[in-house]
């Protein structure tokens, strides 16, 4: 198995593994988007974790050379990341959560089109096809959780009245 397949296959098993866990019973895990949330913070666990163990220095790489301090660059967003998967856990911070890893993707987008275009291209997943298919599936999953939480009677995205 491609290693670069892990963080795609990490966010369907727990998001599949949760939901049907709700199908036969759980009630904590009835609504989808709670299997959701917690397919996306393994997600981010998984990724986030490999800013700093294992990948750091093939991340580091990854910055294209117009952006300055990369190995800094790489900690910010593997802080984001971890943040950003704790977020999605609590339903009060869930809606921003989501947004602001949504944006982290989309921000991020530019390092993975680098690292396709100049390589070194170790794996199938570092193909830019595939990089950016995988981009789309985690975008889905975040933007999905936007979504739902914009769509919320009570309005989470909105400031509260006391």
């Amino acid at each position: 198995m491609d290693p670069g397949l892990a963080p795609v296959l990490m966010l369907i098993a727990v998001t599949a593994t949760l939901f049907l866990l709700g199908v036969f019973g759980v009630q904590r895990f009835k609504p989808w988007p709670v299997a959701v949330r917690g397919g996306v913070a393994a997600l981010f666990v998984t990724t986030g974790l490999a800013h700093f163990i294992g990948m750091r220095e093939e991340l580091i790489a990854m910055v294209p050379p117009v952006l300055p301090a990369p190995g800094l660059l790489v900690t910010v967003t593997g802080v984001l990341e971890l943040a950003g998967a704790a977020g999605v856990l609590w339903s009060r911070t869930a809606p921003w959560a989501s947004a602001g890893l949504t944006l982290l993707l989309l921000g991020m987008f530019p390092a993975n089109v680098y690292k396709a275009l100049h390589g070194p291209v170790t794996s199938t997943m570092d193909e830019l096809v595939p990089r950016s298919l995988m981009q789309v599936v985690f975008l889905a999953a975040t933007v999905s959780l936007v979504v739902y939480y914009a769509r919320t009677p009570d309005r989470p995205f909105a400031q509260r009245r006391p």
